[in-house]
């Protein structure tokens, strides 16, 4: 019989389904679609977007002078985006297999996309391409680490956490030593993740 926290999981994923539905008519509101991983906008909608582009020199004329300022401090970050990143690659090829822990795929967590947009300017181009990457090194550092703590301590907290990951619902509860023993002794022939992604 399916507990009220599988019941609930289970809501959540048709919730996820629908909400998919409802960005595939929204791209379509939007007039582009995706075919092979490829975005392709309509003509009309290609041109609308290139009449309300902002000249760059207009865009860095208008710029507020503190962000001018700040954008060093803001770009400095790449040092430590790259170093997680390939620290981060780095122990999921060594440990994982160990582990016999699923790889994360990269590539679903870094999407570089919206510079086929044409109402942006280049320089518009580079913060959404150094904002994709940041987050995305992030996203993908946390699925590896998520992962990890699957196999290391599939506890959840005595306290609520905020924004947990998704594997952490399937955790053995605070205080429950029988279900965390369990959790343990079901990954000797490695771990089995939901969605295996």
């Amino acid at each position: 019989m399916a507990s009220q926290l599988d019941v609930l999981m289970e809501k959540l994923r048709a919730v996820e389904a629908e909400i998919e539905v409802e960005l595939a008519r929204h791209r379509e509101a939007l007039r582009y679609h995706l075919e092979n991983r490829r975005i392709v906008f309509e003509k009309e909608a290609l041109r609308l977007q290139r009449a309300i582009k902002t000249k760059l020199s207009h865009y860095i004329r208008d710029a507020n002078p503190w962000i001018i300022v700040t954008a060093p401090v803001i770009y400095s970050l790449i040092v430590a985006f790259v170093l997680l990143d390939v620290m981060v690659m780095i122990y999921q090829a060594i440990c994982f297999p160990v582990y016999k822990i699923p790889k994360v795929r990269r590539r679903d967590y870094l999407i570089f996309d919206r510079h086929h947009l044409a109402y942006l300017n280049l320089l518009e181009k580079i913060n959404c391409a150094y904002c994709s990457y940041g987050n995305g090194v992030i996203a993908f550092a946390r699925e590896v680490a998520s992962r990890t703590e699957v196999y290391w301590c599939p506890i959840k907290h005595a306290r609520r956490v905020l924004g947990p990951h998704p594997h952490y619902q399937g955790f053995a509860d605070f205080g429950d030593a029988e279900a965390y023993r369990a959790k343990v002794d079901s990954m000797k022939d490695g771990v089995k993740l939901d969605d295996q992604t």
